[in-house]
């Protein structure tokens, strides 16, 4: 916050960019009680006009107009306008929440996290599956379970939607960072196989990578822009436990195996039990909801958000990995440049 604010003034937030995601970053902010929506700016002025006129916000045609009225801004631009966006506005002084993927490649991604630390600037990025309920609920279930593998399965029907970018960074990336929270263990092995529906693509539409961690977990992911049914699904293999997280749903089973006979009273067995289904109840806050409140709160109390641009520039890197991987067919394994890079900044 600006130095000559009070404490207890609403936070001045910006959202640049108001498309598929911009939008919805506009509606919350309205909403929010601790958040003052000043204003949007986007590339369409007839887009732009009729998001500010339909929350009674100024509209920017240049962005940079907006930075010294806001102590914070939202970033849901194109992924390759991320960098740029994204330093212009820290050097600026604004601190920023910037979607997901970080940036478009690592250098980029490097280059953001370390412009908000010289500038004192908080840097979140939208791994939004952070803040959706059933993540929430599912991280408590397995701390207390001994995990042995784990199938993220997110599939999407075609669309328009981030056509810029391949199914790993547009969907993949999500239970990246989903499963590099979960399982925090470096990473010794890497493989992945894609495809594309259009040979003169220049995007993967389908890919699945299975990661080896240092722990003996075994990570399958899967995800596709060309599936024809919406899917948003996490599995956990536990030694006790089977844990299915339905994020689509907000539903989390949990299978547990047992055995017990139900006898009459001369030792009959007239039935047995050979496991239970447990239910957890999650809540049905809206994930950006929570995300954009939590932004808000960080910059307010200048704390690091739960997902900043080290969590991010992770993320991405095993992105960019699993991507090439797909690409060139080769596997990776930790004794590999790349693979020890992200190997060695730690346990996720």
């Amino acid at each position: 916050m600006s130095p000559n604010r009070n404490f207890h003034d609403p936070i001045r937030v910006g959202v640049i960019g108001i498309g598929n995601m911009g939008q919805h970053h506009a509606r919350v902010l309205s909403l929010l009680k601790d958040a003052e929506l000043i204003g949007v700016s986007d590339v369409s002025v007839e887009r732009g006009r009729d998001t500010a006129s339909k929350h009674r916000v100024l509209f920017f045609e240049d962005y940079h107009d907006l930075l010294p009225l806001v102590d914070a801004v939202c970033i849901a631009v194109p992924t390759r306008l991320h960098y740029d966006v994204g330093t212009t506005c820290l050097k600026a002084g604004v601190h920023v929440l910037i979607e997901k993927p970080i940036a478009a490649t690592i250098e980029e991604a490097e280059s953001l996290v370390k412009t908000a630390s010289d500038y004192n600037r908080i840097l979140q990025v939208g791994h939004i599956e952070r803040f959706n309920p059933a993540f929430q609920e599912l991280s408590k279930v397995l701390k207390h379970e001994t995990i042995l593998a784990i199938e993220a399965d997110r599939m999407s029907p075609y669309s328009q939607r981030a056509n810029d970018v391949s199914v790993v960074f547009d969907l993949m990336i999500h239970d990246i960072d989903i499963i590099l929270e979960l399982v925090a263990s470096p990473i010794v092995r890497v493989s992945a196989h894609g495809n594309r529906v259009s040979p003169e693509s220049e995007y993967l539409d389908y890919v699945t990578a299975t990661i080896g961690f240092e722990n003996g977990v075994i990570a399958t992911l899967t995800s596709s822009k060309v599936t024809h049914r919406k899917k948003r699904k996490i599995t956990a293999h536990c030694t006790n436990s089977l844990t299915e997280s339905d994020f689509l749903n907000n539903e989390i089973l949990i299978y547990r195996q047992t055995t017990a006979n139900w006898t009459t009273d001369y030792g009959q067995v007239l039935y047995r039990q050979d496991g239970f289904i447990e239910k957890v109840h999650t809540s049905n806050i809206e994930p950006l909801h929570a995300e954009l409140e939590h932004f808000v709160n960080c910059v307010r109390d200048t704390q690091q958000p739960s997902v900043g641009g080290d969590q991010a520039l992770k993320t991405l890197r095993l992105a960019s990995l699993i991507e090439q991987t797909a690409l060139d067919g080769q596997v990776w394994r930790s004794c590999d440049l790349e693979l020890r890079e992200i190997a060695i900044a730690g346990s996720y």
